[in-house]
């Protein structure tokens, strides 16, 4: 068996299915989990149904680790997170933070 390597090129992605849903992952070979999506039996089972999808987001990463931590991360977001983060390219860590000072500011204007 092949050794895995946590260094090199690995890259967080989202696709969008058919059916105009998000699907978030991460791979050490894009090009080909795309294609596996899109036709094999190694594509997420979440996929399966939703074929085609499209790549519409992508960011790579030197580490293994900190590309499954940005997937964790992204797959807590809202639709309306994913939908900012693909369309504008925001960094996550801005979305998060919008989020984050827009519930704050929520919380406030409640307790009054």
């Amino acid at each position: 068996m092949k050794k895995f390597n946590c260094k090199g090129v690995f890259y967080t992605y989202i696709v969008e299915c058919q059916d105009g849903t998000y699907y978030t992952g991460y791979t050490n070979d894009l090009e080909k989990r795309l294609g596996e999506h899109n036709g094999s039996k190694r594509g997420a089972r979440y996929t399966r149904g939703k074929r085609p999808v499209r790549l519409v987001w992508k960011k790579e990463y030197k580490y293994f680790k900190k590309a499954i931590l940005e997937e964790i991360r992204i797959k807590k977001l809202t639709r309306k997170q994913k939908e900012e983060l693909v369309k504008s390219g925001t960094p996550l860590r801005e979305i998060c933070k919008n989020s984050l000072d827009n519930f704050r500011h929520t919380q406030r204007d409640n307790s009054h």
